[in-house]
């Protein structure tokens, strides 16, 4: 039940597949989730090893990776930041030709994207993107995924952004766009997403044909969409900022106003951890926790079909 045709490729960039592979992997973590709710075990991926490298803290990354290669029947080996501290004890290059002897796979947690690029150039097993300052594609799988079982097609459905244009943000306009969704981001001037990664879901919609845009307000942002998608105002790496970027972004808090542009059938996701008060409002929060912890569950079964897809 794996995509045999996606083995030894590696999982960095959304890009790097076309809108049949993701819809694909989409649908395999689907098939992953009720043939290994509970304790139930397969064992695609018997007798490998998975290596997870992690230079930012995590919660659900990791357990969503261990635990999901192990129902994959993998075994899994963990290396914090300050064990190797990518780059600095030991060039990348290195590195990723070590690993590559030991491991049939890694994930890399870290800051810059280059660094992750550069050690799939060097290694030889798949590498997947498992966070970068850039992107974060493994969290968009699990988002389409959440979509996908909630309405059942992206056909017709606007999916909006409120808030910081970070790496989340940067990878849904492409997740978006590879499965034909309508996709809108609602960040302050100068908060935008990144501008090359808004090329790319561009030259993606050109193919698919979906609607991408990138506005200051979040009222006329939200008409309309089927999902509102939120994150923190601050991400890792840039808590100097917190007081000057919780002034800025005070008017793109998702609250009860705002989600009233929206479609009636919507949902509100957020990819975790959250500062309620903050980007999200408790009520909110908790009129959707159900659809938030299910997107967080799925984390796992979108990534095992990752894993599943190019180590089996």
């Amino acid at each position: 039940m794996t995509l045999n045709k996606l083995k030894g490729k590696d999982f960095i960039n959304l890009e790097d597949f076309n809108s049949s592979e993701i819809l694909e992997l989409i649908d395999l973590g689907i098939k992953l989730k009720k043939k290994t709710k509970g304790n139930k075990n397969l064992d695609i991926l018997k007798g490998k090893n998975l290596v997870m490298y992690f230079a930012k803290p995590s919660l659900r990354t990791r357990l969503s990776f261990e635990i999901g290669a192990k129902k994959l029947g993998a075994d899994t080996s963990v290396i914090k930041q300050d064990e190797i501290i990518l780059g600095k004890r030991e060039s990348i290059e290195d590195t990723a030709r070590v690993i590559s002897k030991y491991a049939d796979g890694i994930t890399i947690r870290t800051f810059e994207h280059s660094d992750v690029e550069l050690f799939a150039e060097y290694a030889s097993i798949p590498v997947v993107n498992a966070l970068t300052d850039l992107s974060h594609p493994c969290q968009i799988m699990a988002d389409l995924m959440t979509i996908k079982e909630k309405f059942g097609s992206f056909k017709g459905l606007k999916v909006t952004y409120v808030g910081d244009g970070n790496n989340v943000t940067n990878s849904l306009l492409k997740g978006a766009s590879l499965v034909g969704m309508d996709v809108c981001a609602a960040c302050p001037n100068g908060y935008e997403p990144d501008s090359n990664q808004i090329k790319i879901a561009e030259h993606i919609s050109g193919e698919t044909k979906n609607k991408i845009e990138i506005l200051t307000d979040p009222y006329e942002a939200v008409s309309g969409a089927n999902v509102i998608y939120g994150d923190v105002w601050t991400s890792m790496g840039q808590e100097a900022e917190y007081e000057t970027r919780k002034e800025i972004f005070k008017g793109y808090q998702i609250n009860e106003k705002l989600t009233a542009n929206a479609a009636k059938d919507h949902i509100v996701l957020h990819c975790l951890p959250a500062h309620k008060g903050e980007e999200i409002t408790a009520e909110t929060f908790e009129k959707n926790a159900e659809h938030i912890f299910n997107q967080a569950e799925n984390r796992m079964y979108a990534q095992m079909a990752i894993l599943a897809s190019i180590m089996g």
